[in-house]
């Protein structure tokens, strides 16, 4: 047995929320102790990153040939980006010559900020035959992982994105009532699988269609100020023409710490999610733990996560009408009723469980486990 009934996990990387949070509130008696690394910090790979994660220093096939004894599971989320194909070849060769079995959770089939698939492909094609056993978070990517690869990923939900204590304040929180109905699109820094401004152009439509309705828009500095690094001039005048006509609302600011963004999450009754590609969200996620609905395209399997009012957009382009109509059906109906903080905190355990299971299984197939 593993020292302790531990199972030390090298989770590529250990930082984000969504790694956080697949450890379970409490232990459970009986079942082993999941142990995640610290992220090492880029710029100073010998020690714990207190941040800065990225790019990952983990997937670095001399940084796994030094630290082969520190840890028993190799487990790939996000951050493989940073490195060409050859390199990631390199990573899983070095895991093999220690006898490391490799995890690989498949969040994203396509990269939200690349134009093209290719490069992400590249990666895919290394990680997934590669990897001894695959995570995704819906049946839909588990049945495209299927399709192109010939590999079954076992499908493990989403775990909460807001801490659970900050889920109970705002489950305690009274609804307003006898304002308008607010839909909000975030253009963040303007990733590629981003095309908010057809998307912004219908919703003002329906919002002038029905009175009533107030479209907020929040965008990042560098993206709706001239001076921004990834300025888009034509949405940013767009929004600025736009913005003194009383039905959408501009709001400009730079990345916002947790508090506000879920300040402005709940604020808002529908969260339009303006993409033409991608997979997963953590931000239906968020907007789930707290109660704001969610439209969200037919690309990618949001649908799958959980309750939406889907429209259509896709690389072909915006169906309006499509987009109209989810929009009103969300304000006749309301939002899906949400997750409790209690009903989340039973789903996360049961992640942790599957998770600690299948790393489990991999130490038993690899021999650590007798």
């Amino acid at each position: 047995m593993l020292l302790q009934n531990r199972i030390r996990v090298a989770s590529v990387p250990a930082g984000h929320v969504y790694v956080r949070h697949l450890d379970p509130v409490q232990d459970h008696p009986g079942a082993p102790t999941v142990l995640r690394l610290a992220d090492p910090d880029p710029d100073s790979p010998d020690n714990p990153a207190t941040g800065k994660w990225w790019p990952p220093v983990m997937l670095n096939a001399g940084w796994i040939d030094a630290h082969a004894d520190s840890f028993d599971v190799f487990h790939i989320h996000f951050g493989f980006d940073a490195q060409d194909p050859a390199a990631l070849q390199e990573a899983v060769t070095a895991l093999r010559r220690h006898g490391k079995p490799l995890l690989y959770t498949v969040h994203d089939l396509r990269n939200p900020h690349h134009e093209s698939p290719d490069a992400h492909n590249a990666h895919l094609d290394v990680l997934i035959p590669a990897a001894d056993a695959l995570i995704t978070l819906t049946k839909g990517a588990a049945a495209e992982i299927e399709r192109r690869w010939g590999r079954t990923a076992q499908v493990i939900p989403h775990p909460h994105v807001v801490e659970l204590d900050t889920m109970e304040e705002y489950a305690a929180r009274p609804r307003q009532d006898g304002r308008p109905y607010r839909v909000g699109v975030h253009v963040k820094s303007l990733r590629a699988s981003m095309d908010p401004l057809p998307v912004i152009q219908t919703l003002l439509e329906v919002a002038r269609e029905d009175g009533g309705m107030v479209i907020q828009v929040n965008g990042h500095c560098d993206v709706l100020l001239p001076d921004g690094a990834r300025y888009d001039a034509e949405l940013a005048q767009f929004l600025g023409h736009e913005a003194g006509t009383g039905e959408l609302e501009v709001h400009i600011h730079d990345f916002l710490p947790d508090d506000q963004l879920w300040d402005y999450l709940a604020g808002l009754d529908l969260s339009v999610l303006p993409y033409r590609f991608g997979t997963h969200s953590g931000w239906l996620e968020a907007c789930r733990d707290l109660g704001t609905a969610v439209a969200a395209p037919n690309c990618g399997f949001y649908s799958d996560q959980g309750p939406v009012f889907g429209y259509s957009h896709n690389e072909s382009g915006l169906d309006a009408a499509s987009l109209k109509a989810a929009v009103r059906a969300a304000r006749n109906t309301g939002a899906p009723a949400p997750l409790t903080p209690q009903e989340r905190a039973r789903q996360r355990s049961a992640v942790a469980a599957a998770h600690a299971e299948i790393y489990t299984r991999l130490l038993e197939r690899s021999g650590v486990l007798q």
